[in-house]
């Protein structure tokens, strides 16, 4: 799998690839230990080269589109992206010169270096967005995205993903030369991630449909690999839909889950495997947590999918050290700064 577009060539024509670290990260990129380090500057700057290709995945999941754990003050808000405006297909993030910046070179389509050239409505720019959404809302790692990929697929395989929400891992497999079906349950979200697919991507195009992943994933065509990243319970609420699992209290929260484990676990071929990125979450009434990233192994071995590998993503600090003070001196609980990268096989 290439990644010319993310590095450019040299005069020679030959892909410009960062230095190794060493004969590991030379052969994966980065080595495959359990331990994923994100706050890394060589991840940071490929997680940068991958944001400077024109993904905008907080498009459709805008803080002002849901709320961050309450459900009470929850309002739809959701608006529709016109081309040219608030962020639409006319638009990006990137200041122009940001490709040589990052050292991103415009091998794209002709539409990606058009987005590549211009400065979006919400001036932000690839070092901001890299360091996460400044809208508040949780945006898939761009580069954790393509080593699962990478260690985990076939090259030219079929991705499955039954929680597709924003636009990260549907243009990324297709930009690695693999084929993406992914569905949501909102369809503005469905739009943008189609939207920004249409700028970046080639001849390859990630297959988004909406829909409640129970109807859906019938239809799903069958997988290489089964990539997802779950709501993590109402932590985030993304809709008033009730067959949204992030309105869910937990108690229905996880069978449903497990319903759609099944329903994805029937499309996987033989000798495939299916991957989530989980991160457990707190009882907002007692504190304690909901034990999410057990209940997801559980949910797993009960349709015939076993743990395999469990990695530890370790992702950057950001504010906390700002908030961890308060917190820890008035309830004891730590500053949370990973997720757990979860793969199966039968």
């Amino acid at each position: 799998m290439s990644t010319y577009f993310l590095f450019g060539k040299n005069l020679f024509g030959e892909e410009i690839k960062p230095k190794p670290t060493g004969p590991l990260a030379e052969r994966f990129i980065f080595p495959p230990f359990s331990v994923l380090d994100a706050r890394q500057g060589e991840w940071q700057r490929r997680k940068r080269a991958w944001i400077a290709c024109g993904i905008e995945s907080e498009l459709g999941r805008n803080s002002e589109d849901f709320a961050i754990g309450d459900k009470a003050t929850w309002t739809k808000q959701n608006k529709k992206i016109e081309p040219g405006g608030g962020g639409g297909p006319n638009s990006c993030y990137l200041r122009k010169g940001s490709s040589e910046k990052y050292g991103v070179n415009a091998h794209l389509s002709e539409k990606a270096q058009t987005a590549l050239g211009c400065y979006g409505a919400y001036g932000k720019t690839t070092t901001d967005r890299a360091q996460g959404s400044a809208t508040g809302t949780s945006i898939f790692d761009p580069t954790l995205c393509e080593l699962i990929y990478r260690w985990f697929c076939v090259p030219g395989g079929q991705v499955v993903d039954p929680f597709a929400g924003g636009s990260v891992r549907g243009i990324v497999a297709a930009l690695l030369g693999l084929n993406y079906w992914g569905c949501d349950l909102r369809p503005e979200q469905i739009e943008a991630n189609r939207q920004q697919a249409d700028v970046i991507c080639g001849d390859i195009m990630p297959k988004w449909e909406c829909g409640d992943s129970l109807d859906m994933l019938p239809q799903a065509p069958f997988a290489d690999l089964i990539f997802s990243c779950p709501p993590y319970g109402d932590l985030e609420i993304y809709s008033d839909n009730p067959r949204d699992l992030s309105t869910m209290e937990y108690h229905t929260f996880m069978p449903a889950m497990k319903r759609i484990i099944l329903q994805a676990s029937l499309k996987l071929k033989p000798g495939g495997m299916a991957c989530f990125v989980v991160g457990d979450f707190r009882d907002k009434r007692t504190g304690n947590y909901r034990g999410f990233v057990a209940d997801t192994i559980h949910a797993f071995r009960d349709v015939g999918l076993h743990l395999y590998n469990d990695a530890i993503l370790v992702t950057a600090v950001g504010s906390l050290p700002i908030r961890v003070s308060n917190q820890f001196e008035k309830s004891k609980k730590l500053g949370k700064t990973h997720q757990n990268v979860l793969v199966f096989r039968r």
